[in-house]
């Protein structure tokens, strides 16, 4: 996972968090409409897909907390201390 942090700025980590939780609120208005159809095996499947979902945007979430440090404009900031 180092690797990957290295590659992806912090507005990539928030554009993959984004599109999880889409895929993740996709998935739960499937399975409600399952569940209301009374296929309440596809809605559970879909619900835990959902669930899914949910965590893999939480990760990219906290990644991208952890690279908010990390911008060029700190490093800018870090430049100017140094200079003093």
């Amino acid at each position: 996972m180092i690797k990957r942090r290295n590659r992806l700025g912090r507005n990539d980590w928030h554009q993959q968090a984004a599109q999880f939780h889409d895929l993740a609120a996709h998935a739960h208005r499937v399975a409600a409409t399952h569940h209301g159809k009374e296929d309440h095996r596809r809605g559970h499947e879909l619900s835990k897909q959902a669930m899914e979902h949910s965590a893999k945007a939480y990760q990219f979430s906290q990644e991208a907390r952890k690279t908010a440090g990390t911008g060029s404009a700190n490093l800018a900031g870090k430049r100017n201390k140094k200079k003093k």
